[in-house]
């Protein structure tokens, strides 16, 4: 049976440090990853967790509250009262010098306090609710935004991966297509030109590849910081810049239900105008009377020596119950200007919850109209392709045949690749505008 227990625990440590150092990331992967690991979205959990501590906090001021305290005096020098000598038989007149404490004391004392009524108490409740409900909606706000970060950085690192694998193809061509005009032109067959027209396309395609090289490097780092590890981690993404484009292709996404109350920016004005509103409740409470109660019991003991601790030491008890009542009768007009300015605080909140549900509209029908474009222009792109590199192939026949210039096949090349790079970045933009449009209307997908 200890066998089992001990088999377990390896079996759980060795879990946990799995999914910590999980270097290999599907793009859904990547995105579950960095919702528990990134550090943005630590700190919004963190921010959930104060919020809930504050709102016990807040309940916590209308319980009972029990303190006690323990007080020592120590006179250096004893404090004298005069007494007129009559109260002592003595001459009228004159007066005795007397000493009523003693020179050292010890109280310890405990107040049991509870709070009866207080408007401000009861407006502190609700914000501490409405403080709550803000962080929870910061947290999802980051939530997206991370979730379109690591698929904007994942796509980029596909781009470069995708773009690295092309240029290469393209190098391995045009250095085939250099050494075989070479040939031809040492046989006296070809123009120079042709071999250098070739050459600046090949040089132009080697520095391409050099800075794709280095935008790798890059995205690969981005995308680490994105997840939440070391900038320096080895990672290996599953996924294709293909098959995401496929997945991401969702037509349907286009008629999507346009509720604007159902976005995270719209539930933040939203609170925004609720918190505004309970200062308006607090500045109009500070107004009502307040009212409290307490007990309070304690000993004290008197002498001219530290005994305090001796058993034989004299203690004197007492004890106290008393209501308080606190009434606000005049400020000067404070009260009153701070709740018209509290007031005018929740009309602008208001006033931006308006223009808020607009801007929401507006980024909607944006992000639609993106995401569309970006499905059209990928189609688009395919079909250009598929004419670039039949052109490509047609000049490179004709060239080689000496029916088309060195110059006709640069330029028949020199559109290809533009073509290739242009592809690319169709299918990268279709996999991030249908991010951006999630993001706004708030609409995740179920995996």
């Amino acid at each position: 049976m200890k066998h089992i227990h001990i088999i377990v625990f390896f079996l759980i440590t060795s879990l946990g440090f799995s999914q910590e150092g999980k270097t290999s990331f599907t793009l859904q992967e990547a995105i579950d990853y960095a919702l528990e690991n990134n550090r943005t979205a630590k700190n919004a959990v963190l921010d959930i967790e104060a919020a809930k501590k504050q709102k016990q906090e807040t309940t916590a001021i209308g319980l009972p509250q029990l303190n006690a305290e323990i007080g020592y005096q120590n006179f250096l020098k004893q404090q004298v009262t005069v007494i007129p000598s009559e109260f002592f038989g003595g001459t009228p007149g004159g007066f005795e010098e007397v000493l009523f404490n003693t020179k050292q004391n010890a109280t310890a004392t405990a107040t049991l306090s509870q709070l009866l009524f207080d408007g401000s108490y009861l407006v502190g409740l609700q914000s501490a609710k409405v403080f709550l409900e803000i962080s929870k909606n910061a947290k999802e706000k980051t939530d997206l935004e991370i979730r379109k970060a690591v698929i904007n950085a994942y796509g980029n690192v596909l781009l470069a991966e995708e773009s690295i694998v092309i240029l290469k193809r393209n190098i391995n061509v045009l250095e085939k297509n250099v050494f075989d005009v070479t040939k031809i032109y040492e046989n006296g067959l070809e123009e120079e030109e042709s071999v250098e027209q070739l050459k600046i396309t090949l040089s132009s395609i080697k520095s391409a590849l050099s800075n794709a090289n280095r935008l790798k490097s890059l995205a690969y780092k981005m995308l680490n910081i994105t997840l939440g590890k070391d900038i320096e981690t080895r990672i290996v993404l599953n996924d294709t810049l293909t098959i995401l484009t496929t997945q991401n292709t969702v037509l349907t996404l286009l008629d999507a239900d346009e509720n604007t109350e159902n976005t995270i920016d719209y539930k933040i004005a939203a609170n925004d105008k609720t918190a505004k509103a309970l200062l308006v409740k607090l500045q109009k409470s500070k107004a009502l009377p307040s009212l409290s109660t307490f007990l309070n019991g304690g000993y004290s003991a008197f002498d001219n020596n530290f005994v305090f601790f001796n058993s034989n030491t004299k203690w004197f008890g007492s004890s106290l119950l008393g209501v308080n009542l606190n009434v606000p009768i005049f400020s000067s007009g404070k009260r009153s200007a701070a709740t018209q300015r509290a007031k005018i605080n929740l009309a602008k909140a208001e006033f931006n919850l308006t223009e808020t549900e607009q801007k929401i509209k507006l980024q909607i029908a944006s992000a639609k109209s993106n995401y569309q474009f970006a499905i059209e222009d990928y189609t688009n792109k395919k079909e250009n392709l598929a004419l670039a590199e039949r052109i490509e192939n047609k000049n490179q026949i004709k060239f080689f045949e000496g029916i088309a210039s060195s110059f006709e096949l640069r330029q028949a090349q020199t559109q290809l690749y533009s073509t290739q790079n242009e592809l690319l970045q169709a299918m990268l933009d279709v996999i991030t505008k249908k991010a951006e449009l999630e993001t706004v209307l708030n609409e995740i997908p179920k995996n």
